[in-house]
């Protein structure tokens, strides 16, 4: 079963190549992609949240769950599974970007994308939670486009960011609540 999920994998990339990549979308997908290398825009947008007072709460929560996300895709997942990048591995699939210097599984963009947007999806109004989420997805779905990860990839990492995400804002709401109950304890 495993190889077919492989074998699929490298269809779909391949049927994107053919079908969806053209020289008016491949720029603005290249910028979107590029935009969250090393997590650039998630960690700004942690720091800018953080320094405004009135969202300072959110930037912490983006901030730590961003971190416990790295810890446990990029440097632990990553490293246990292993999976060479589809690039190398499908003959006909173009990379439309450099070659990158980690492991394919999961995808470290989609887990980090919907970590944080997760975490903004809960704490912030809808209106902001809505297209946070929804460029969450385009930075996942352009890993696909530019030929750097397999579909699985990105649809563990999805599942990866938005866990992380919600277990960092629970374990957050969890002990607020349980600090109040001692302070009305006491």
């Amino acid at each position: 079963m495993f190889e077919k999920v492989i074998e699929m994998d490298g269809q779909f990339l391949l049927w994107i190549q053919e079908n969806i990549r053209t020289d008016a979308l491949t720029p603005i997908v290249k910028g979107i992609t590029y935009s969250a290398n090393g997590g650039a825009i998630l960690i700004a947008a942690a720091l800018i949240l953080m320094i405004i007072p009135k969202t300072r709460k959110l930037g912490f929560l983006c901030a730590a769950a961003l971190v416990f996300n790295t810890l446990i895709c990029n440097v632990i997942l990553k490293n246990i599974i292993a999976r060479v990048r589809p690039y190398e591995v499908i003959d006909d699939l173009k990379l439309m970007v450099g070659k990158q210097n980690d492991w394919s599984f999961p995808s470290g963009h989609a887990s980090g994308g919907f970590c944080m947007s997760t975490v903004i999806f809960r704490e912030a109004p809808r209106k902001i939670g809505i297209p946070v989420l929804i460029f969450a997805l385009l930075i996942s779905l352009s890993r696909l486009y530019v030929g750097v990860h397999y579909p699985s990839d990105v649809i563990c990492g999805i599942i990866l960011g938005t866990l992380t995400g919600f277990f960092t804002c629970t374990v957050y709401h969890r002990a607020i609540a349980k600090n109040k109950m001692r302070l009305h304890r006491d």
